[in-house]
């Protein structure tokens, strides 16, 4: 019992993370998103990118499935903000982000709440003995406070 709602407190922050920022990015404009959320910052489309590829690859790293986006990878987690980048459209990432998200809570809900407690594909089986808390759910919390992050940066904009 305990274990379902440390679960369902996680997830239901990560849900109420991911809908703060879809809201934000649905109500910009195509051009919007090339806005800066500082001087000399990342842009509102790289930020889109970023959080779109970093959840797409959370997949992998949970242990879930293989990530379906893996070609944004390059241009938003490896190298930083570059305007002369062929990024992907605004309507791309758009439905981008809609597939990653739409499989990643079919997956999550599928997830028995023990297994949320058991090591991620980022650790190895030594090191998950040598400290348990490095779990599927610690990832979880982890993202969505990068989630998080990243919205204050937004909202900023």
């Amino acid at each position: 019992m305990e274990t379902q709602l440390f679960v369902q407190i996680a997830l239901n922050g990560w849900n109420q993370q991911v809908a703060r920022a879809e809201k934000f990015f649905n109500g910009l404009s195509d051009e919007a998103f090339q806005r800066t959320v500082g001087a000399g910052k990342n842009r509102i489309i790289y930020l889109y990118g970023h959080l779109t590829a970093y959840h797409d690859m959370l997949k992998e790293t949970l242990g879930l499935g293989t990530a379906t986006h893996s070609f944004l990878v390059n241009d938003f987690l490896k190298n930083a903000d570059d305007v002369k980048a062929n990024m992907p459209s605004v309507a791309e990432l758009r439905q981008y982000w809609a597939e990653v998200h739409n499989e990643l809570n079919v997956l999550f809900a599928a997830l028995p709440a023990e297994d949320w407690f058991k090591r991620h594909n980022a650790m190895t089986d030594e090191d998950f003995k040598k400290d348990p808390t490095r779990n599927r759910l610690s990832v979880l919390l982890s993202r969505t406070n990068h989630i998080a992050y990243h919205f204050g940066q937004l909202v900023l904009a």
